[in-house]
């Protein structure tokens, strides 16, 4: 069974920016065709474990990030660093620095970044996969929950927010366990996570305007992923998003993380997209 701990083969780097470094998981020649994975709220690097080494295997030069904020890279400590805009500057430096026309991908909030990214500047990359991502903003239940555990960050900190979002999954008919080594791991993600960034992306998310036309004007080959059970953007918001895009659609068997969920259909959708481009 895969999970944020299924990292194969990749290794870790750091990417130095003007900014402050960015952690990273690493795999594939260093002659293959550069990639970028950015995750979503709350998420890191390890969201792609599962993919890296098929990815590189195929050729690729894989990279996953944690923006800043996130687990292993620093955070800034002000909300302001945590827009939309400010985030896709930050994907934008770090392609600079793997090479030209970067295939970029983003996981749920991370595609909203890299959207912006792909829309400064789309002569840097060579195409864009929306993950588990939308046109515009979050809403429904994940949006509630966000509201809902705002006013538990500011008063009782980042460890209360993680208490209380076990204790609302633990609440929800079905629940299974995790692992004992994977219930540790995201317990302490979360907590080496700058609070600002919790709050800065948090007001991103749900902020964020339909930008769709504006990716239609970059002329970049598209390609939009998503989750049966996705239980953030729907998959009907998520189609409907790719026909208005013009672009390729794949929906995998998999709930809001199909690289965790389904690694083998994952890279067979990304890795025929990225051939066909």
């Amino acid at each position: 069974m895969s999970s944020q701990l299924t990292t194969g083969s990749a290794a870790r780097v750091t990417l130095d920016l003007p900014g402050g470094p960015i952690a990273g998981l690493q795999a594939g020649p260093a002659d293959g065709r550069p990639a970028l994975l950015v995750p979503g709220f709350t998420g890191s690097k390890e969201d792609f474990g599962p993919i890296l080494d098929p990815l590189s295997d195929a050729g690729y030069r894989v990279t996953a990030i944690d923006l800043p904020g996130q687990y292993d890279s620093p955070g800034h400590g002000d909300v302001a660093a945590y827009t939309v805009e400010a985030l896709g500057a930050v994907v934008h430096a770090v392609a600079a620095q793997l090479g030209d026309r970067v295939h970029l991908l983003g996981h749920s909030f991370g595609g909203l970044v890299s959207r912006s990214a792909a829309i400064g500047d789309p002569a840097a990359f060579a195409s864009l996969t929306l993950m588990s991502s939308g046109p515009a903003g979050l809403d429904g239940g994940r949006r509630a929950r966000m509201e809902l555990l705002r006013p538990v960050l500011m008063t009782h900190g980042i460890a209360a927010v993680y208490d209380a979002m076990q204790a609302l999954e633990q609440s929800e008919p079905g629940y299974v366990a995790r692992p004992a080594e994977l219930s540790d791991f995201l317990r302490r993600r979360f907590l080496a996570g700058d609070p600002a960034m919790l709050l800065g992306m948090a007001d991103a998310l749900v902020n964020e305007p339909d930008r769709v036309d504006a990716l239609i004007a970059t002329g970049l080959p598209l390609l939009i992923v998503y989750g049966t059970d996705d239980d953030a953007w729907t998959p009907d918001v998520q189609a409907q998003m790719a026909k208005r895009l013009g672009a390729a659609s794949v929906e995998i068997p998999a709930a809001h993380s199909p690289a965790i969920d389904d690694p083998a259909g994952t890279v067979e959708a990304l890795i025929a997209f990225w051939q066909s481009t």
